[in-house]
């Protein structure tokens, strides 16, 4: 009829399936709850398969993240460090760093990354390089993000503290780490927290360098049986790992509010 709305390959997959049962169970006289409960079954049996399947791909995205927070975390606060240098040169150069890993897309990044050695020096690089691309153009996008939340919370303290400590006759070193530092700590975790969920979901990214993590996986079974179910499952699985990340990070944030 005109107007009508063609129906996706999805929906019309599923009603071949279920004319094609129901004709199979009138043939062999099964009826038509037997019918209803074998179809049933197919679609737990392939919504089972689509979970195996993003819990392969899990394991990968879950790489990428805890990687990540690995390196960028401490590569941030030495960021950090040198944008509040009093070195000039070097706070500029660390401005511009911070600058241009915020400005562009992750994605170029990781595609520099990984193929600049080959276009600007002639260097053949391993297949197991790719990984290490993807690990080292996340930490050092995620560690200036980092940098500046950790500047944040550093200048946020009151000159006093400092005062304090140099009157308790503690050097430089010591005023940092045993003073300001856990302040710091306790100041950035909510943004840091924000940071680290966005990552969680930021490692779908790594499908432009051809590595198969979770979502990866989701289209190409999507893409393999025409169904979006997939998909589905693996944003499923995306809040389940958010879920626990802000738990997580929930419970450390009320362990550090000793004050309240």
């Amino acid at each position: 009829m005109p107007g009508k709305i063609e129906r996706n390959s999805y929906e019309k997959s599923w009603e071949r399936r279920w004319e094609g049962s129901c004709r199979l169970s009138c043939v062999l006289g099964i009826s038509r709850n037997s019918c209803i409960l074998r179809l049933r079954k197919e679609i737990y049996y392939e919504f089972c398969d689509y979970c195996t399947a993003a819990v392969s791909g899990m394991g990968s995205s879950l790489m990428i993240f805890v990687l990540t927070l690995l390196f960028s975390m401490p590569l941030g606060l030495l960021v950090a460090f040198g944008r509040m240098s009093k070195i000039k040169p070097l706070q500029a150069v660390i401005k511009v760093f911070i600058a241009i890993l915020r400005g562009t897309p992750l994605m170029l990044q990781l595609l520099v990354v990984n193929f600049a050695p080959y276009y600007l020096f002639r260097i053949s690089l391993p297949r197991w390089y790719r990984f290490a691309a993807i690990i080292i153009g996340f930490s050092i996008n995620y560690a200036a993000y980092f940098a500046e939340i950790y500047r944040s919370g550093i200048e946020s303290i009151p000159k006093g503290q400092y005062e304090a400590a140099s009157v308790l006759g503690y050097n430089k070193n010591q005023t940092f780490f045993r003073i300001i530092f856990p302040q710091m700590v306790k100041r950035v975790l909510p943004p840091v927290t924000n940071e680290v969920i966005t990552l969680v979901k930021d490692t779908s990214l790594a499908f432009v360098l051809a590595y198969e993590e979770m979502f990866t996986v989701a289209k190409q079974i999507a893409s393999a049986r025409t169904s979006i179910m997939p998909l589905f499952v693996a944003g499923v699985f995306y809040f389940i790992f958010n879920a626990v990340v802000a738990f997580a990070m929930e419970r450390i944030e009320k362990k550090l509010s000793y004050y309240h």
